[in-house]
């Protein structure tokens, strides 16, 4: 179970990153459509789960790119939040396929 200031610090890192996906998806990632899901950060603080959607077909790429640039994601996450944050946690993302999950049982079902 999250404490209150994992999910304070989780919700102000999805929001923040959602913020910068947003405003820098057409420069870093070739203007695809990227949501941040879900942000889960551990106990100590010190890592965090970034759950990302991408509305792209090429979606490996992407996913690539992402994890190329993953520091330079953080060091403008450290400047969104340096006032929040002490220290900014090391950024873990991982693609969130639950969409395509519940598209591919809401086929299923329509076929019956």
């Amino acid at each position: 179970m999250e404490s209150r200031r994992q999910n304070k610090i989780s919700s102000l890192i999805q929001e923040e990153l959602g913020t910068i996906f947003q405003k820098e998806s057409k420069n870093l990632f070739g203007g695809s459509f990227i949501t941040v899901t879900q942000a889960r950060v551990a106990p100590d603080l010190s890592v965090a789960k970034i759950y990302v959607s991408i509305l792209n077909p090429e979606r490996d790429v992407v996913m690539k790119i992402i994890k190329e640039q993953s520091n330079e994601i953080r060091k403008r996450l450290g400047n969104n939040v340096r006032h929040q944050l002490r220290k900014i946690p090391e950024l873990i993302f991982i693609l969130d396929d639950s969409l395509d999950y519940a598209e591919k049982i809401n086929n299923l079902l329509k076929k019956k």
